[in-house]
């Protein structure tokens, strides 16, 4: 029941990872090309400078974050490996 959980994640993981990229090109791409009305009814400030830093910060974000949670699942197939060398050096 736990690897099933566990893998159902790892597919969670990928899909949300996907799903982040694809919201930071979309939001790059609404400042690259006119942004519409802010909270307070001024026009959002919009150019490709800024559409360039959204795109390199958003997507270093997405790396980390991404990284940091494969990280987490590393360490417990690594922990799981581990655990079962040492079960089988012991039944020796």
């Amino acid at each position: 029941m736990r690897d099933f959980f566990i893998n159902g994640f790892e597919i969670l993981l990928g899909i949300i990872l996907v799903l982040m990229v694809l919201g930071v090109f979309a939001f790059a791409g609404v400042v690259a090309f006119g942004g519409g009305m802010s909270m307070n009814g001024q026009p959002m400030p919009h150019g490709l400078g800024m559409a360039a830093g959204i795109l390199v910060a958003g997507l270093l974000y997405v790396l980390f974050i991404g990284g940091f949670m494969y990280l987490g699942l590393g360490i417990y197939q690594n922990t799981k490996k581990t655990a079962a060398a040492m079960e089988r050096m012991a039944g020796k």
